[in-house]
C-alpha cells in the first residue's frame, strides 16, 4: 500500500511540474521537435517550435482556385 502511495504521489508531481506550452491558439504544443503527423509554423522560443496538426491550420486557396470556386470563367 506504501509502495502505490508513493507512485501516485510521484505522479502527480511529475504531472505539475511538466507544464506543457500552448500555441497556435491553444491547438498546438511547444516542443523541439514534432510528432509525424505535426506541422510547425512558428517557433514558441529560439529552442522549440510550435508543433500543430495540419487539421487545425488554415488553408489558404490558390488564386487560379478562387475563380473556379467565385464561378467567374469571364476571359481576360
Amino acid at each position: 500500500m506504501k509502495l502505490l502511495f508513493l507512485i501516485l504521489t510521484v505522479t502527480v508531481f511529475l504531472a505539475q511540474a511538466t507544464r506543457v506550452m500552448k500555441c497556435w491558439n491553444r491547438s498546438g504544443r511547444c516542443r523541439t521537435t514534432c510528432k509525424e503527423n505535426e506541422v510547425f509554423y512558428i517557433l514558441c522560443d529560439t529552442h522549440t517550435k510550435c508543433c500543430v496538426n495540419p487539421k487545425y491550420v488554415p488553408v489558404k486557396p490558390e488564386s487560379s482556385n478562387i475563380n473556379e470556386i467565385l464561378g467567374s470563367n469571364s476571359a481576360v
